[in-house]
């Protein structure tokens, strides 16, 4: 009997990568999916050689319309079953109404929303058929607020947060669990532009999170067959704050601009 298998998109570096890690030591055969291949097989040898797991590579730029259905193709070739589905690929996006370049703002709806639709759409009908799927879809607690400024990133995890507690409702008599994980601030290379780096050298550190914590509490809210987790005790007390018109306040004073 082969090994529960596991497929993480955005596995490259971060969250995704973490991910990969934690799995691979839970004995999941590993697909990794990221746009860049030399990461990808890196973190492969290293999981191969301290596992002695399987993993197989898929270079895929989720932002293309077709990705999904070329991934999904490219996994039913290679005849593997996706017992673990995390649905991690992601970016910050460009500002709706300041950024002019509309074919951008495609690509990053379908990045950061159709995509992990398009995942769920394939893969999770062979889970409920096999009566066992633990599907993850990393969100974040800006879906849970309404920030000036914030015309992209948040939105799109809201719809995250939305699609993962329908699906939740609608797959768990399978015994299929889909979470939606929601971390705060996480210690990872997403936060590697200018302004991000900026931010982070200007907010307190008790905000930041270690990506094996999110990771690990995630992992552990899926098992459990939660729809949606806040990571983060922290982040589970100041949602409802951040949610009043103390938000914005509550934000400038942890570093974060109105207008990020």
């Amino acid at each position: 009997m082969s090994a529960p298998r596991a497929l993480i998109t955005g596995a490259s570096a971060g969250l995704g990568a973490e991910f990969a890690r934690q799995l691979a030591a839970r004995g999941k055969d590993l697909i990794l999916v990221a746009r860049r291949l030399q990461p990808l097989q890196e973190l492969a040898e290293e999981l191969i050689s301290e596992h002695r797991i399987a993993v197989e590579i898929v270079q895929a730029d989720l932002s293309e319309t077709t990705a999904t259905v070329r991934l999904f193709e490219s996994v039913k070739y290679l005849d593997l079953e996706v017992d673990y589905l995390i649905n991690n690929a992601g970016s910050f996006g460009p500002d709706l109404l300041q950024d002019r370049d509309w074919p951008a703002q495609q690509k990053y709806i379908e990045l950061m929303m159709t995509s992990v639709a398009g995942m769920c759409h394939h893969f999770i009908p062979a889970m409920q058929e096999r009566g066992f799927g633990r599907v993850l879809n990393v969100a974040s607690v800006a879906g849970h607020v309404s920030l000036a400024g914030d015309t992209s990133y948040g939105p799109a995890k809201a719809y995250l947060v939305a699609l993962s507690k329908g699906l939740a409702a609608t797959t768990r008599s399978a015994d299929v669990h889909v979470l939606a994980l929601c971390p705060g601030f996480t210690h990872t290379d997403f936060h590697v532009s200018d302004e991000l780096a900026r931010m982070k050298r200007q907010s307190p550190s008790f905000i930041w999170y270690d990506a094996d914590v999110v990771v690990r509490e995630g992992l552990e809210a899926l098992e459990k067959g939660k729809a949606v987790y806040i990571s983060g005790r922290l982040y589970r007390f100041l949602v409802p704050l951040l949610r009043t018109r103390l938000g914005a306040w509550v934000m400038g004073r942890m570093g974060v601009k109105r207008d990020y």
